[in-house]
């Protein structure tokens, strides 16, 4: 590809600075049609039994295969500079338990 072919790809992103503030979720729910895939992000208070959805992702299956692979090389990468990530989900330690009503998930 050559230089001019290559200005004509860029893309600006810009991101202003409330969404650069971020926003932080403990749980992640997803949930599939046959058309998208819904990614719910969700941040949970110890004792609270209600808990609100921070942002929802709405993806094309092939867009969340994408994004699956580049999580995957990040992982690995972070992994390979500060050691394997510790997930709470092995032996001896259960994850909590949520019961969601059927009627909101599309699966």
């Amino acid at each position: 590809m050559n230089e001019k072919t290559k200005k004509q790809h860029q893309i600006q992103i810009e991101l202003d600075e409330q969404t650069g503030q971020g926003e932080y979720a403990n749980l992640t729910i997803a949930s599939h049609s046959q058309a998208e895939f819904i990614l719910d992000f969700i941040r949970v208070a110890p004792g609270l039994k209600k808990a609100k959805v921070k942002s929802r992702i709405i993806m094309a299956p092939s867009h969340l295969k994408t994004l699956l692979n580049i999580l995957k090389d990040n992982v690995g990468k972070y992994e390979a500079k500060f050691g394997e990530i510790k997930v709470q989900t092995q032996e001896g330690i259960k994850p909590p338990t949520f019961n969601l009503p059927d009627d909101i998930l599309p699966n």
